[in-house]
């Protein structure tokens, strides 16, 4: 598996249009530098309460299956980063947080995580992944 190329000049580039040139790397890499997919779903991405999370997670979760629709699977991959990155960010401030606040972070945290494991577990999506690294990983 090649890493996440942090060389390439993300802003000027359209992976939809090139997605030969995404490699799935490690974790939440590339979700602030892939394009279009950045601009389509960082405007979604909200965990500040349990009200934003979830509305955030079922936006982004639409946009999962829609790029898997239409066969996309570097923008399926991006979506399932940024509800990764939902769960991480909301079990960050958690961790860090007393009180009520930790609380409403952790159920924020659960419902992203929810959607992550949903989306990663997709049967599609994972034949699509797989796909994706025969032919561009080899």
């Amino acid at each position: 598996m090649r890493g996440f190329d942090y060389s390439l000049d993300y802003s000027s580039l359209d992976l939809r249009a090139h997605p030969e040139l995404y490699a799935v790397g490690r974790g939440e890499q590339g979700v602030f530098h892939v394009e279009p997919y950045k601009s389509e779903l960082l405007p979604l991405w909200e965990f500040a309460t349990v009200e934003k999370a979830e509305r955030s997670s079922a936006a982004i979760a639409e946009r999962f299956r829609g790029y898997l629709a239409d066969g996309d699977f570097v923008g399926a991959d991006l979506a399932r980063k940024y509800l990764q990155m939902g769960y991480t960010r909301a079990r960050r401030y958690a961790n860090r947080q007393e009180g009520e606040k930790a609380q409403v972070k952790a159920e924020a945290a659960a419902v992203f995580k929810a959607a992550w494991d949903a989306a990663a577990g997709d049967a599609t999506y994972r034949r699509l992944r797989e796909e994706h690294r025969e032919k561009y990983d080899a």
